[in-house]
């Protein structure tokens, strides 16, 4: 495999195909005939799917260097460029986008019925922002990205939604365009820092990485760049606009904000808020509330998804749950902790990813996602049972899926810097059982006593085909989760060293630590 990659220059070119290649498919479907919009969109992701493989295989993990990188000058009077590159954090997201979104696409075969050139150009868009966002070495490129993903999930949600559509899709912008503009404000405050600095203007991140700053200037810079990405993530408070917009998604929309969107605010806390803020990220009062706030999201979330009696408003409110495990385990600050936020990312998009589709096959049949509306379906569709009750333990976090090993490294890792924080979110897979096994039953194992229910027909190849690679990903990382660990390892051992070795070599000072504390006289302005 080395050997064919390196005779085709398989690393030269391989990340500008991926950023491009759906921009040209999306091109070709909006220019295409309407009844091909699908199948043109379908070939387009399995073919950056293929393309994107060889990623497993080509990237080294022996050095948490990135790789396949590439920098073009772009805008060069304003310090902009064309900077990509991937590390063993980055390529796994990759990764999990390529996959995701030909799931996505072929799973929405029989949802979508109207503008159909107009939607599947949107599941593409969406691909290159995701891709673009966890390749971008360039902040302004970063950000740009960013933003693109804002746009066809705006339109995903507002045109092929439910009832409530507008109002989730509004909710949805707004939530995530008041945290992105003060990403931009604190990014260029970075950028005339660096200038005033050094005399040049950049957007390059390892250029900003370097930068001296004081505790002040990390604390508030932390904070825009924090509230951008526990938006995104979400975190308690700021998650309550992803049940709306799950609940009134299309069944892909669903598929691609989970697995791919969501994972963008975790992605950044590793890329952006460590590396670049260390005294901040690592200051013992910020470590505190964030841990609080992803233990309050681990616990609250998994009390409301309890009493919801919507099944898609119920796995929503998971993904809450599952994210608060992504923020205990990434500000432990520990190597065991990073890498189970990590698994529970990749666990979380593809166990909650197969849910929505399963979902979403389900609506398709009754038209209707009230608990109560079903019941016994497992002597009329076994196989939708079978799977659904797979995908329900993995997401719970049974041992010998993903979500267990996941879940477990993460509350091993913040075990050893918060003992008591990290018992107390333990009891939020006893609290998973309770919001997940119920519904469960009531959906697959009561008395089949509703008329309506007694002629569905079960999974049909296509759909079997849509949920194979989620199950087959939810057992591998399971069973052998040992390949995906060794990709991240070097990464993330170098990113904790550099974040305590800035963090020794530069410790706030002891005013600066009275101002930020608020203790003593010492105004915050002085």
């Amino acid at each position: 495999m080395e050997a064919f990659l390196n005779s085709i220059q398989y690393s030269s070119w391989v990340i500008h195909f991926l950023l491009l290649f759906p921009v040209v498919g999306m091109a070709a479907v909006l220019f295409g005939a309407e009844e091909r919009a699908k199948k043109t969109a379908l070939v387009v992701a399995l073919v950056e799917l293929v393309v994107s493989l060889p990623l497993w295989f080509a990237f080294s993990g022996a050095t948490g260097a990135f790789q396949f990188t590439s920098q073009v000058p772009w805008i060069p009077r304003w310090g902009i460029s064309y900077n990509v590159g991937i590390d063993g954090i980055s390529v796994l997201l990759v990764l999990l986008t390529t996959v995701i979104t030909p799931v996505a696409i072929l799973g929405s075969y029989n949802y979508i019925k109207q503008r159909e050139k107009t939607f599947y150009a949107m599941m593409l868009l969406l691909e290159t922002g995701g891709v673009g966002v966890f390749v971008a070495l360039d902040l302004f490129l970063f950000f740009m990205f960013w933003e693109i993903m804002l746009v066809p999930m705006y339109f995903i949600i507002g045109i092929w939604g439910g009832e409530r559509r507008i109002y989730a899709a509004i909710k949805f912008f707004l939530y995530t365009a008041v945290g992105s503009l003060l990403m931009l404000v604190a990014i260029l405050y970075l950028v005339f820092k660096y200038q005033a600095l050094t005399g040049t203007i950049s957007f390059a991140y390892e250029d900003l990485l370097h930068l001296s700053l004081t505790f002040r200037e990390q604390v508030f810079l932390f904070s825009a760049f924090a509230l951008a990405f526990l938006i995104k993530v979400p975190v308690f408070p700021f998650h309550t606009w992803l049940p709306d917009a799950h609940v009134q998604a299309p069944t892909p929309g669903s598929v691609m904000l989970a697995a791919v969107l969501l994972k963008m605010g975790g992605y950044g806390f590793l890329r952006f808020l460590l590396p670049l803020f260390p005294q901040a990220a690592t200051h013992p009062t910020i470590v505190s509330v964030l841990l609080v706030l992803g233990l309050i999201g681990i616990v609250y979330a998994a009390w409301v998804a309890a009493i919801q009696p919507d099944a898609k408003k119920l796995i929503a409110y998971t993904s809450v749950a599952h994210m608060g495990f992504v923020v205990l385990g990434v500000f432990a600050l520990t190597l065991q902790g990073i890498q189970g936020g990590m698994i529970v990312m990749l666990s979380h998009g593809a166990s909650t990813g197969a849910m929505f589709l399963l979902l979403g096959m389900l609506y398709e049949r009754r038209h209707t996602r009230e608990i109560a509306d079903f019941g016994g379906l497992a002597a009329v569709m076994p196989v939708f049972a079978t799977l659904f009750v797979f995908t329900a333990l993995a997401s719970i976090g049974l041992p010998g899926t993903s979500g267990f090993v996941g879940e477990f490294l993460a509350l091993l890792g913040a075990f050893q810097t918060h003992p008591w924080i990290a018992v107390l979110a333990t009891t939020g897979v006893i609290f998973a059982a309770y919001y997940m096994l119920p519904m469960v039953q009531r959906i697959v194992f009561n008395a089949l006593d509703k008329p309506e229910n007694e002629k569905l027909e079960d999974l049909n190849r296509r759909e079997l085909v849509v949920l194979a690679p989620l199950v087959v990903l939810i057992l591998w990382m399971g069973v052998y989760p040992k390949p995906f660990l060794e990709r991240m390892e070097t990464s993330v051992v170098e990113l904790l060293e550099n974040v305590e070795e800035k963090r020794i070599a530069s410790p706030p000072s002891l005013t600066e630590l009275i101002g930020f504390t608020g203790r003593g006289g010492v105004a915050s302005g002085e």
